[in-house]
C-alpha cells in the first residue's frame, strides 16, 4: 500500500497477514473478512503448508462478473507469508516510515522465525526508509535478541501494544534499540509508571481510542489521556495522540509528538 489513513507513519506494508490473538476489538480481523477469501474459493494448487501456516501467492485469484480480481487474505485472517509482497519497498524510492504488518502480528507466537527473518531481509535491501512494528508478544523480541536474529538499527522501531496497565512489555535486555509503545487501543488508565527514570528505555509512546461500532465498546475517560501524558513528560518521552482522541480531549490538547529519529 503506498499511502495509509494512520496518522504516525507514511505508508504500510503487509508480507504477513493474520493473527491468533483474538481481540474483540480487532479493526484487522473486520478488514481481512470483508475482503478475504476461503481455502475453497481459491484456486487449487496455491495453498502450500508450512508448520501449519499458509503461503499465498499471486495466483490466487478469483472470477467476478467476468474478471480475474485478487484476493488480498485468500485465506482470510489465518496467518498467511505473502511472499511476493517483500520486495515492495524497494519500488519506493522516496524515504518512508512504513509500519510493517498493520494486518498482522508478525512476531506472533505461530509465526516460524523464518518468515520474519525474510521481512527484516527485505527491509535490509531498502534500507532508506524506516520501518515500524508492533507485537502483542514483546517476549518475541528478546528471543530473537537472544538467538542473534533482530537487526539493531537507527532505521528499525519495535514497538509492544499495551491496553491497560497489566499489558505485557519486556523491553528490559533491549536498551540498545528503538522501542516505542502503542497504547491503542487504550482500555483502561495506565495509572503511575514504577520505574525509575533511568529504567526507562522507551523512546516514543503512541495512544488511541477504540474505533468501530462493536457492542461493549471502550470510550476513554479524559484523565486516562491527560495521566498517561504526565507520564511521558516526567520520563521525557514524545507523545502522539491519534486523531481518535479529538473527541476526548479535544483539538486544542492534541499532541503530535515525533522523536527525533523519525522526524
Amino acid at each position: 500500500m503506498k499511502k495509509t489513513t494512520i496518522e504516525w507513519c507514511d505508508s504500510t506494508w503487509n508480507p504477513v497477514t493474520g493473527c491468533f490473538h483474538g481481540c474483540e476489538y480487532c479493526y484487522a480481523e473486520r478488514i481481512a473478512d470483508r475482503f478475504g477469501g476461503s481455502i475453497e474459493t481459491c484456486p487449487d494448487g496455491t495453498l502450500h503448508e508450512l508448520e501449519e501456516k499458509f503461503y499465498a501467492d499471486p495466483s490466487t485469484w478469483v472470477a467476478k462478473q467476468g474478471e480475474s480480481l485478487f484476493r488480498a487474505y485468500p485465506w482470510g485472517f489465518d496467518p498467511t507469508f505473502h511472499k511476493y509482497r517483500l520486495h515492495e519497498p524497494q519500488r519506493w524510492k522516496e524515504p518512508r516510515k512504513i509500519f510493517v504488518c498493520s494486518m498482522a502480528d508478525l512476531f506472533g507466537a505461530w509465526v516460524p522465525d523464518e518468515w520474519i527473518e525474510e521481512v527484516f531481509e527485505a527491509c535490509e535491501m531498502a534500507a532508506w526508509h524506516t520501518y515500524l512494528f508492533i507485537t502483542k508478544n514483546p517476549a518475541r523480541y528478546l528471543q530473537l535478541f537472544h538467538d542473534g536474529k533482530i537487526p539493531a538499527r537507527h532505521n528499525m522501531w519495535y514497538g509492544t501494544t499495551i491496553t491497560n496497565p497489566d499489558s505485557p512489555y519486556v523491553f528490559s535486555s533491549l536498551g540498545v534499540f528503538n522501542l516505542f509503545l502503542s497504547v491503542e487501543p487504550i482500555l483502561e488508565d495506565m495509572g503511575i509508571w514504577s520505574k525509575s527514570v533511568d529504567e526507562i528505555s522507551i523512546k516514543w509512546v503512541i495512544v488511541g481510542a477504540e474505533t468501530g461500532n462493536r457492542k461493549g465498546r471502550v470510550i476513554p475517560k479524559k484523565e486516562w489521556i491527560d495521566n498517561l501524558a504526565i507520564q511521558c513528560d516526567y520520563f521525557r518521552i514524545p507523545i502522539f495522540m491519534k486523531d481518535s482522541l479529538i473527541p476526548i480531549v479535544g483539538e486544542e490538547n492534541m499532541r503530535r509528538e515525533f522523536p527525533i529519529g523519525l522526524l
